[in-house]
C-alpha cells in the first residue's frame, strides 16, 4: 500500500479551489477519503459530490500508471518504459522542429494545472521549443471576461473581491450562471444574501435550479445578453438613476458608452430579448433601489462571438450606477476551472507572459528574459489562440504536446479538431487518464494528480492556495514537473527547468514581480498559514520589513489604468455569429450539470457520479416536442451545420420554447461540441459555445454519421 499522509488541501475541480481534509482508508484501492475541514473561508465545510468522490480517480482501476507509446506495426498504444516514451516524445518533437521550424510545434495546456506547471510549460514552450504556438483550454472560458475587465479595469482578476462580500451587498445580478449545479458551495453566499434582505435577478434561458431562487428571472433568447445589459442602462438613464458623481470622479468614456445604450429602447429590446418591458423596469428598480449592487458573469454571456463587449455591457451597467470600486459593490466573472484564473497569468496563454504582462510588451519581455538568463529578442512573439491553434494542426502545426486538456470532447465544432489531432505528425499527451485525446496520442505519459503532488492554485478570488501531497504516487507515474525537465534535458536544457515545485514557485514570484499579477510577496509559508494569499502582493523593499497583506479588494481608492479612472468601452448589440433560420429553426445552448465536471474525462470514471448523470440528454419545452413528436426519453437528434448529434429528449417547461439544452461532458454521438460554433470574439478569441442554430428530428429518421463535419 502506498504511504499515506493526512493533509489539508483542495479540491481538483472548480474554481472554488474548495477546502478538504484527506484522511487515510487503509484500503490499497483507494488509499484515502474526504473529510471536512471546515477552517478553510471559501466552503466552510461544504462540498459537492464531486469533491467528495475526487480520491476515487486515484484508483489504479480508472487511472493510468505506465507510459504508453503507440506501436508501429499494430498502431495500438503498447506499454513502454518511460526512457523509451520520453526519448519518442523527444524525437518526434525535435523532428518537427529540424523539418517545419520551431512554430510548426504546439503546445496545448490545461486551466486545472497548478500555477508552477502553468509557468514551467510556458517557459518550455517559449525556451526549450522556441515556439509561440502555445495556449490553453482556458481561453474557452474567462478569457472575454478577461478581455472587459482590462479595458474598463486596467487588471483582470475574476472576483475583485471576495465570496464573503456577496451576502452583504443589497443585489446581485448573476448572468448566465447555474451556480447550484457549477458550484454547489457557493450557492450559500446567495441564500445569505437574500437571508439579508438583498435581491436576487438571475438571467438565463433556463428557469434552473439556481434561478429558482431568484427574486426575478430574466429568461432571454441566447445569443441577446449585450442587448439585455444595454437595455438596462438605457432606463438607467432614462429613470435618472445614474450616479453623476461617481462618473465625473472615477470614469472615462461615458458620453459615448451613454449614447451606444439610448439606441437600445425597452421595447426594442424586447423584441431581441424576448424579456417583457414591466420586467426591464423591476429589474433597474431592484438594482438601483438598493444601497449596494453587484454584477456576476459566467459562461453564458462570455461564451459569444460578441462575449467581450457584452460583459463590458454589464461592466457599464456596474459604473453608470456607481457599483463598482466601492465595499459590497462592483462587477465579477464567476471563473470556472480550478486553476483558470492562475493558468492564464503565467505563461500558458499564447499572449502572455508570468505576471500577467503582455508579450509584446519590451519591458515585459526584459524582465522575464532577465529571470529566465536570456536575450530578450530570443522570446517568440504572440502565437494562434486555442481554438486557432487547434485548427492548424495537421497544417502549419505538424506536432503537439498537450496538458491536462481534451480537446476531443471539449472544443466547438469537435469532430473537425478530432480531424486535426488525427492529421498531426506526432501528439504526445500527458494526463492522469486516459482521456479520448490521449487515445489518439502516438506517446501518452502518465502524470501525477492532485493529491500526488505540492502546488500552488488561484481560485476565481484571486486568493492563492496550496495543496501539499497527502498521498506517494504509483510508481509508474511522475509529475508534470518531472517530465518537462526529463524533456528540456534531452532537447539540450539542462537546467531551469526544476522538479521541485516551491523552487518552481520561487521563479514565478521573480518573474511576476512588478506586473500586473505581482505574487512576489507570496510564499508558501504564508498561503499555508493564512489560507491563502490575494494577488496583488509584492514584496517588501529594503526599507520596510513588514510583509504586504495581499489584496483581497481590488479599485476601492483607484482602478488600475494609468491614471486610475475606470474606462466606460461604448458597444451596441449586434447578432449572434449564427442566426436560426428556416433550415435550422431553434437555437443551441450548452452547459454543465453538477454531478460532471468539464469534458468528463476524470468524473466520468467515478461509480457514484456516473450513476447521477450517466449521459448525455437534450432539454426541450414541451410545446417543441409536441411539434416534433417526441416523448420524454426518446432518442432525438439534434443538427447543425457541423454535425449532428443524439440523445434522450428530457422535456420540460424550465427551458424557452425556441431553445435547447445539451451538457458538454460526453463524447461520442451524444457530443454536444460536435454541434457548436467555433465563430470568435475578435477581442478575446473566445469560441461562440453558447449560441448555434439547430433543427431537432426523431433520431430514428436520420442518417446515422454524427460527425459530419469531420
Amino acid at each position: 500500500m502506498s504511504d499515506v499522509i493526512a493533509a489539508p488541501t483542495h479540491c481538483p475541480y472548480c474554481a472554488l479551489q474548495c477546502g478538504m481534509s484527506l484522511r487515510p482508508t487503509g484500503r490499497p484501492e483507494l488509499p484515502v477519503e474526504v473529510v471536512e475541514r471546515s477552517d478553510f473561508p471559501v466552503n466552510r465545510g461544504a462540498l459537492c459530490g464531486k469533491g467528495r468522490t475526487a480520491p476515487a480517480v486515484l484508483s489504479s482501476r480508472v487511472r493510468l500508471t505506465e507510459p504508453l507509446v503507440r506501436c508501429p506495426d499494430t498502431g495500438r498504444l503498447e506499454p513502454a518504459t518511460w526512457e523509451e516514451a520520453l526519448a519518442a516524445v523527444a524525437d518526434g518533437l525535435r523532428r518537427t522542429r529540424a523539418d517545419h521550424g520551431p512554430d510548426a510545434v504546439g503546445v496545448f495546456g490545461g486551466g486545472g494545472l497548478t500555477n508552477e506547471k502553468a509557468y514551467l510549460l510556458g517557459k518550455f514552450a517559449r525556451l526549450v521549443l522556441a515556439t509561440s504556438q502555445i495556449d490553453y483550454n482556458g481561453r474557452f472560458c474567462m478569457s472575454s471576461a478577461a478581455a472587459a475587465h482590462n479595458r474598463a479595469f486596467g487588471l483582470d482578476r475574476g472576483l475583485p473581491f471576495p465570496l464573503e462580500d456577496i451576502p452583504h451587498t443589497g443585489c446581485v445580478i448573476l448572468v448566465g450562471s447555474n451556480l447550484a449545479e457549477t458550484m454547489p458551495p457557493a450557492l450559500r453566499y446567495l441564500t445569505e444574501l437574500k437571508a439579508n434582505g438583498g435581491k436576487l435577478i438571475v438571467v438565463d434561458p433556463r428557469r434552473t435550479r439556481t434561478a429558482e431562487q431568484a427574486d426575478l428571472h430574466l429568461a432571454p433568447r441566447p445569443g441577446t445578453d449585450l442587448a439585455l445589459a444595454l437595455g438596462l442602462l438605457h432606463l438607467v438613464v432614462a429613470e435618472g438613476r445614474t450616479d453623476e458623481e461617481f462618473i465625473a470622479a472615477r470614469t472615462d468614456g461615458w458620453e459615448a458608452a451613454r449614447a451606444g445604450a439610448m439606441a437600445h429602447w425597452p421595447e426594442h429590446v424586447e423584441r431581441i430579448t424576448g424579456i417583457p418591458v414591466p420586467e426591464l423596469r423591476e429589474a433597474v428598480k431592484m438594482f438601483c433601489d438598493a444601497p449596494s449592487g453587484m454584477v456576476l458573469t459566467a459562461r453564458g454571456p462570455e461564451q459569444q462571438s460578441k462575449g467581450t463587449d457584452t460583459v463590458g455591457a454589464w461592466i457599464n451597467l456596474c459604473l453608470a450606477t456607481g457599483r463598482a470600486g466601492r465595499l459590497y459593490s462592483g462587477y465579477g466573472c464567476l471563473t470556472g476551472q480550478g486553476n483558470g484564473q492562475g493558468g492564464r497569468e503565467h505563461g500558458q496563454k499564447a499572449d502572455q507572459l508570468p505576471g500577467y504582462r503582455k508579450l509584446d510588451d519590451p519591458a515585459a519581455r526584459a524582465h522575464v528574459a532577465g529571470v529566465w538568463g536570456v536575450a530578450p529578442d530570443s522570446l517568440p512573439g504572440p502565437g494562434r489562440s486555442a481554438y486557432e491553434l487547434l485548427d492548424a494542426l495537421g497544417g502549419e502545426v505538424r506536432s503537439l504536446l498537450l496538458m491536462g486538456s481534451n480537446p476531443v470532447v471539449s472544443a466547438p465544432r469537435a469532430a473537425h479538431i478530432e480531424g486535426r489531432l488525427r492529421s498531426l505528425d506526432f501528439l504526445a499527451v500527458a494526463d492522469v487518464v486516459l482521456s479520448e485525446t490521449a487515445e489518439l496520442a502516438d506517446v501518452v505519459l502518465p502524470v501525477t494528480q492532485w493529491a500526488e503532488e505540492t502546488g500552488t492554485t488561484t481560485n476565481l478570488e484571486g486568493r492563492v492556495l496550496l495543496r501539499r501531497q497527502a498521498l506517494t504516487p504509483p510508481a509508474g507515474v511522475r509529475s508534470d514537473l518531472q517530465v518537462m525537465n526529463a524533456l528540456a534535458s534531452l532537447l539540450g536544457w539542462e537546467k531551469g527547468f526544476p522538479t521541485d515545485p516551491e523552487e518552481v514557485f520561487d521563479e514565478l514570484r521573480r518573474a511576476s514581480a512588478g506586473g500586473p499579477a505581482d505574487y512576489s510577496g507570496i510564499d508558501y509559508r504564508r498561503v499555508q498559514e493564512e489560507n491563502g494569499v490575494f494577488w496583488p502582493c509584492p514584496a517588501g523593499t529594503d526599507d520596510s520589513a513588514a510583509e504586504h497583506p495581499g489584496t483581497p479588494r481590488l479599485f476601492l481608492d483607484r482602478f488600475a489604468t494609468a491614471d486610475g479612472r475606470a474606462r466606460f468601452v461604448p458597444v451596441v448589440h449586434r447578432a449572434a455569429a449564427e442566426e436560426t433560420d428556416a433550415d435550422y429553426p431553434v437555437v443551441l445552448t450548452t452547459g454543465r450539470v453538477v454531478s460532471q465536471y468539464q469534458s468528463g474525462a476524470q468524473t466520468r470514471r467515478v461509480d457514484e457520479l456516473n450513476a447521477a448523470a450517466p449521459g448525455s440528454f437534450v432539454e426541450l419545452h414541451p410545446r417543441l416536442a409536441e411539434r416534433l413528436g417526441v416523448a420524454d426519453g426518446e432518442r432525438v437528434a439534434v443538427v447543425s451545420r457541423r454535425g449532428r448529434s443524439v440523445a434522450p429528449a428530457r422535456i420540460t417547461a424550465a427551458i424557452r420554447p425556441d431553445t435547447v439544452f445539451m451538457p458538454f461532458h460526453w463524447p461520442g454521438e451524444g457530443r454536444a461540441n460536435t454541434l457548436t460554433n467555433p465563430a470568435l470574439d475578435p477581442v478575446s478569441r473566445m469560441p461562440e459555445f453558447k449560441v448555434c442554430a439547430v433543427r431537432l428530428e426523431p433520431a430514428a429518421e436520420s442518417p446515422a454519421d454524427s460527425a459530419a463535419d469531420a
